[in-house]
């Protein structure tokens, strides 16, 4: 059996302090460490370490370019420390990259228990015209030894269907999602989190912040759209083993035992033409074996 004991903190930073937030950031990772050693990654919500304040509180004047940071630098050379030290893996939400590029992006980060940023991820789609960072322009897997292949997105990402199945495409079986939702928006992300897990047949880990930098509901849902964990608008800790033999058996037999989207978009994905992206038909990911059970005979 391939698992990954995560551990989803529902949190949120002391506003405007970016030092406060780290130590109690660190702290968390920590605690989640000495109270659940069978936890293999610790995920928190997205700009956690910009320590960006409530929706309606006021921040300091170009709070996001007096925070933006190079990666790597300063910043992501503490959070490589603290997974040595904790041997996590830790995507520690997100934060404001000032690029060589001089865009600044709202970046997610995965960092192995050796202390090496093993993925970053530009999020693609900034939640305009409200935010300000520059959109990346690719999508982010990374793999973890002897479990499975990962994906990251960045809260907003996931209102588009697009993101999702560029990384199950890319062979993620379980994607993380840090977000920061302050708006009662909140209940149309947890439709899409559902959506995004059954028809791409992934784990969508979703991890919110909590009251009052957002409204919390941080969720994890299995690959057929089941909904394992929920939290409440307060600070919490989801852990969850995800079994990712699990996601094998679906994408084979069918999401309860019926559906097999990967299946039939590998059978006839490309003679159908997809006018928004060129007219091009869909290719086949390397994963998609022809196996008899996988439905893919005719």
């Amino acid at each position: 059996m391939r698992t990954l004991a995560i551990a989803a903190i529902q949190t949120t930073p002391v506003a405007h302090d970016l030092e406060a937030t780290w130590q109690r950031f660190a702290d968390q990772v920590r605690s989640t460490r000495d109270l659940f050693p069978h936890v293999q990654l610790v995920v928190v919500p997205e700009l956690l370490l910009a320590a960006e304040g409530a929706l309606l509180q006021p921040a300091p004047e170009d709070w996001m370019e007096r925070t933006a940071v190079a990666i790597p630098g300063p910043l992501t050379d503490r959070i490589c420390a603290l997974a040595v030290e904790t041997g996590l893996w830790l995507v520690p939400g997100s934060i404001y990259e000032r690029a060589e590029d001089g865009h600044i992006y709202n970046t997610a980060l995965a960092v192995s228990p050796e202390g090496e940023i093993a993925a970053r991820h530009r999020k693609v789609f900034p939640w305009q015209p409200y935010e300000k960072t520059s959109p990346g322009g690719e999508f982010t897997v990374f793999d973890i030894p002897g479990a499975g292949r990962v994906g990251l997105a960045i809260c907003y990402d996931g209102s588009f269907p697009e993101t999702v199945r560029q990384l199950a495409w890319l062979g993620a079986e379980v994607v993380l999602q840090p977000t920061l939702t302050p708006t009662r928006d909140r209940e149309m992300e947890l439709v899409c989190a559902r959506a995004n897990a059954w028809t791409n047949q992934v784990y969508v880990v979703n991890v919110n912040a909590a009251d009052p930098a957002g409204v919390g509901q941080s969720t994890v849902v299995d690959p057929e759209g089941l909904v394992r964990q929920q939290a409440g608008p307060g600070e919490e800790i989801l852990v969850d083993v995800l079994d990712l033999d699990a996601v094998s058996r679906v994408r084979a037999y069918g999401s309860t035992g019926l559906n097999r989207p990967w299946a039939q978009l590998a059978r006839y994905g490309g003679s159908v033409q997809l006018p928004a992206y060129g007219g091009g038909g869909f290719r086949r990911p390397d994963w998609i074996k022809d196996e008899p059970h996988a439905g893919l005979q005719p």
